[in-house]
């Protein structure tokens, strides 16, 4: 059995970090703040995987974030996913370059579904993870892509078959309703699709503590948990978490 994991993702906008909260962005700090407040050499051990996002809302500028990624690559010797603004080719291969080991792609999924073919075909299905980012509106859920201001007409039982077709490795299930609150996991809606998702199941959108990622690697679908909470983890949060939930039995691997 694949042992599960704890995934911190970084949300990156025009030069420096944010705390999202209903994918509505928070400046928190540059480069130069994150390295001081996280120093991932020292909590590396409390973390499977880190996901850099790049949420920058105008034309995404794939060069400057490349580089921000190969500073990254610097202090961190966990696999990195990367993401954003990914239309080409030539986008993925400078991501791979900069120190990617996976790539988080999005609105490619459902606007260039060749594209997405194209790159399992070079990179292999463990090289990809699709990110569905999804909102309940009058009790349905509704997935949205362009960094979550277009809606699409799937219904969500049929983004996740179509997805899977496409021959990705990992699914990064992401609640806009839920993200940056703190309040915990959109549980209802993971243990409903769990019969339909059949490759790795990252959650996304809710955690603020401990108990929210417990709760998460508790489900027998949930693969990874993550959280993007640049707050409520800082200093010692992540290996104080990583305690906890070791003191659970969960099956994830003994770092520390």
């Amino acid at each position: 059995m694949l042992r599960k994991r704890i995934i911190f993702t970084l949300v990156y906008e025009n030069g420096f970090f944010n705390q999202s909260r209903n994918f509505r962005l928070q400046k928190v700090g540059n480069i130069s703040w994150l390295e001081k407040n996280y120093k991932f050499k020292d909590i590396a051990f409390s973390l499977d995987e880190l996901i850099v996002l790049n949420a920058s809302k105008d034309k995404k500028n794939i060069q400057e974030f490349g580089k921000i990624l190969s500073e990254l690559v610097n202090d961190v010797f966990i696999p990195i996913a990367a993401g954003g603004g990914i239309r080409t080719v030539e986008d993925a291969k400078f991501l791979f370059k900069n120190g990617a080991d996976k790539l988080v792609i999005n609105t490619i999924l459902y606007e260039k579904p060749d594209l997405v073919k194209e790159l399992v075909k070079i990179y292999g299905s463990q090289s990809l993870v699709a990110c569905i980012d999804y909102k309940k509106i009058d009790e349905i859920n509704k997935i949205f892509i362009n960094d979550g201001r277009k809606e699409i007409e799937f219904t969500l039982e049929e983004y996740l078959e179509y997805v899977q077709s496409l021959g990705v490795g990992e699914i990064y299930f992401n609640s806009i309703e839920k993200d940056g609150t703190g309040f915990g996991y959109d549980m209802e809606t993971i243990e409903q699709i769990s019969d339909i998702v059949k490759i790795p199941l990252i959650i996304a959108g809710g955690a603020g503590n401990e108990k929210h990622l417990i709760d998460g690697l508790s489900l027998e679908s949930v693969s990874a948990v993550a959280t993007a909470n640049l707050f409520n983890f800082i200093g010692n949060g992540l290996p104080n978490a990583r305690k906890k939930i070791i003191e659970q039995n969960l099956n994830i691997a003994r770092w520390i």
